[in-house]
């Protein structure tokens, strides 16, 4: 088995789409109006409209803008330039600015339009790197 993707369900994908754009500095995929990818390295992002979960049989499959329990993480290179660069845009959205965490990884965390909680990190400890190399 091979973990590939997550997928996103919102009821504005152009400007969750136009988000993560923005803030991962990658142009999405857009392959129809109702849905896009950003495919990285380790893995998907897919964002997909609301009109999607017909296909998956029907709007009570999921809902938009109302997850609680998943953070969506970016291995970046340096996670305190990127917090400049963005803090203008993540003002309304910041949860926690840069800190390091017990585990090695130095932690920005904001939310994405829907409420997602995305956060971008940087191994910053000799164990962190070595645990991330792959």
């Amino acid at each position: 088995m091979n973990f590939v993707s997550t997928r996103l369900i919102t009821a504005d994908i152009r400007r969750l789409v136009g988000f993560y754009e923005e803030v991962t500095g990658s142009k999405l995929t857009l392959y129809t109006e109702d849905f896009a990818e950003l495919i990285t390295e380790a893995g998907t992002l897919a964002i997909g409209s609301t009109r999607t979960l017909q296909l998956f049989g029907g709007d009570h499959v999921a809902q938009p803008a109302a997850n609680r329990t998943a953070i969506i993480e970016f291995r970046i290179a340096d996670v305190d330039a990127e917090y400049r660069r963005l803090a203008d845009r993540l003002a309304g959205s910041l949860v926690q600015a840069p800190i390091t965490m017990p585990w090695g990884n130095r932690s920005l965390l904001f939310r994405d339009p829907d409420g997602n909680l995305i956060n971008f990190f940087t191994p910053v400890t000799a164990e962190a790197i070595r645990k991330l190399e792959r």
